[in-house]
């Protein structure tokens, strides 16, 4: 499906909307999902997801239809492309590989948006070949965790099963084991850095924000995205990340060699350093169009 044919897709959208709704276009442009699925990817499970995840959610007043499917209906045009991105990546939409957020628009009406989740993007590092596993924890102020850099390989982290509450929520943290069995930067961020990520991300503050409904998932996408710096992702995430960042104009904190926001960091000698493919940073417009924002990520 091209940019054209997703324009075009409107005024045959508006014309099937009153009679099957959205879940029947979802039916009806399978074809055109299909020839952007990844091939491992079988089409009509994608469509089946795809149409089972606009029945989730809230109720929208008294229309009997959940806020998605109003949402989709209020803009086609607009849910086939976030669709289409969610195709080419081969995620799955409304799942934590990929949100579908209803989000008011301009007008005031709700539209859907989508944001990648950090199991999409896990989805997207081991696709790449080079990953055995990924570890993504968040810390709670009940936990023990302790992390050296340049002296622990791995953070150790103690939870006390026991406890009927953890706390709140500390730290988030993440790495990656490679097939050879070497560990990848560990990425630790903490309340301050999560908070001025949430900062960037517009419509953050919007109750049909992931950081308000899933702050946990939020603060975990927070780490694996930078992680996402340190270790081969698919050559589709690179290009999504690079394009939202363009469109957002919205960049999160760097993150220095051992995995802690540069302006923390003490200064490195970066003669040291080995010369690196392109730098990128999520950008996801949220709530107004003025996506998520994992930075601004919702």
């Amino acid at each position: 499906m091209t940019a054209q044919s997703v324009t075009d897709a409107h005024s045959k959208a508006v014309a099937q909307r009153d009679s099957g709704g959205p879940r029947a276009l979802v039916a009806q442009y399978r074809s055109d999902f299909a020839a952007v699925l990844p091939s491992h990817i079988n089409t009509d499970s994608w469509v089946r997801v795809t149409q089972g995840a606009l029945k989730k959610g809230r109720m929208y007043g008294r229309t009997g239809k959940t806020e998605l499917e109003v949402a989709a209906q209020n803009n086609p045009a607009q849910f086939l492309a976030t669709l289409l991105d969610a195709a080419r990546l081969g995620l799955e939409p409304g799942t934590e590989q990929y949100y579908l957020t209803p989000r008011k628009g301009r007008g005031g009406q709700l539209e859907i948006l989508g944001i990648v989740g950090y199991q999409g993007i896990i989805e997207l590092m081991y696709r790449a070949g080079a990953i055995a596993s990924v570890v993504a924890e968040v810390v709670y102020s009940g936990d023990n965790f302790q992390y050296r850099p340049g002296v622990d390989e791995r953070p150790i982290h103690e939870i006390d099963w026991d406890a009927e509450h953890r706390g709140d929520l500390r730290l988030v943290y993440a790495y990656a084991i490679m097939k050879d069995g070497a560990t990848s930067k560990v990425v630790v961020l903490n309340r301050n850095h999560i908070a001025r990520i949430k900062k960037t991300a517009q419509g953050a503050d919007s109750e049909y924000s992931p950081w308000n409904t899933h702050p946990e998932a939020m603060w975990l996408k927070s780490a694996v995205r930078q992680l996402a710096k340190w270790v081969p992702t698919s050559a589709e995430y690179r290009n999504v990340v690079a394009r939202a960042e363009r469109e957002a104009g919205q960049h999160e904190p760097e993150l220095s060699g051992n995995g802690v926001p540069a302006e923390f960091a003490p200064p490195i000698d970066v003669s040291d350093l080995p010369v690196v493919g392109e730098d990128f940073v999520d950008g996801e417009v949220v709530d107004e169009p003025d996506w998520p924002g994992e930075e601004g990520d919702e």
